[in-house]
């Protein structure tokens, strides 16, 4: 699973390919809409009213709209608060919506996508969050209460004044293996795809036991203590020879599992960032040792046109719509 920014243009316009799959997305959830009232006829909804609701959440200072991927589907939607917008709340962020397409319902979907907007919020340094779950809502209480949310409190929300429950949980703990899945080591990491003034990045060659040949940004695994973007500059180096790029925007967070080659099979916690800078050959004699080390066969420069068009996996998958998003294009 891939999660992304919303890509809204001026004034909050969506796309309209992807506003039709917003608006399928919140249609599936027809029980949800109907208990929490925000729109006039959840049997019926459109895309009219699905943008208008996502403009308003984008309205509120600190809010972010996250969608979820899986394969290219879109699966699930997130949205973040800096902080709840009443002054004498609290201070930690908010969950303010997590809906997972109703077709995939009770498959983990929910709680994967929980698990990496609470490694986005761990990462930017929160130490706990919130959010509320209405009265009436017990299938959400009983989610939340699962994935360790614990009750802090009970009143009406801003919005219409329904009463809710909030519940609250600490961020200070990495995330950890669900119950019945296969032991996977938990392994946070990070990324740069480097991207050159024709909008052509640097990718390297893995074959991995697991997973197959795949195509990576430079990146790995972070170090005790180690920030994203001090974990991310540390391997662009590492891998590169180059100490003079920095990671720009976060383009993704990303969760996935494979088999590391040194620490097993892993469920891996990565933020991809972006940075600029002129396309050049690696310090081929600097980076040998580390290649060796982590895999890496071989490396090339890629055009936008030739991530459309390839046949090996690339990681993140979405690494060309990512980048078209961008306006990286050739």
């Amino acid at each position: 699973m891939i999660l992304t920014p919303l890509p809204a243009g001026p004034d909050h316009a969506l796309p309209g390919d992807l506003l039709g799959e917003l608006t399928a997305l919140y249609a599936s959830n027809r029980d949800f809409h109907a208990l929490g009232g925000d729109f006039p006829d959840p049997d019926h909804l459109t895309p009219e009213q699905v943008a208008a609701a996502l403009a308003d959440e984008l309205a509120v200072p600190g809010a972010r709209v996250l969608l979820a991927r899986d394969a290219g589907r879109l699966v699930g939607l997130a949205v973040t608060l800096a902080r709840h917008p009443d002054p004498a709340a609290e201070p930690d962020p908010w969950i303010g919506l997590l809906m997972v397409d109703g077709a995939l319902r009770r498959q983990g979907w929910g709680r994967r996508l929980a698990g990496l907007v609470e490694d986005r919020l761990r990462t930017a340094g929160r130490t706990g969050v919130r959010l509320a779950v209405l009265d009436g809502d017990t299938g959400a209480l009983a989610f939340w209460r699962e994935l360790g949310y614990e009750p802090v409190g009970h009143r009406p929300d801003l919005q219409g004044g329904r009463p809710c429950t909030v519940l609250a949980k600490s961020l200070r703990r990495p995330p950890t293996a669900r119950p019945g899945e296969l032991a996977r080591t938990p392994r946070r990491a990070a990324r740069v795809v480097v991207a050159d003034p024709e909008g052509a990045v640097l990718l390297l060659r893995y074959d991995n036991v697991e997973v197959g040949v795949y195509w990576s940004p430079p990146g790995g695994g972070l170090e005790a203590e180690e920030s994203p973007r001090e974990g991310a500059l540390r391997e662009l180096a590492e891998e590169t020879g180059w100490a003079d790029l920095a990671p720009g925007p976060l383009l993704c967070t990303w969760e996935h599992d494979f088999t590391h080659l040194d620490v097993g099979p892993v469920r891996q916690y990565e933020h991809v960032y972006l940075a600029r800078g002129p396309r050049r050959d690696l310090a081929e004699a600097q980076v040998a040792a580390a290649h060796a080390a982590d895999g890496i066969l071989t490396w090339r420069w890629w055009t936008p046109r030739e991530l459309a068009a390839a046949e090996e996996a690339l990681w993140p998958p979405e690494l060309p719509a990512l980048l078209e998003a961008l306006g990286d294009t050739a």
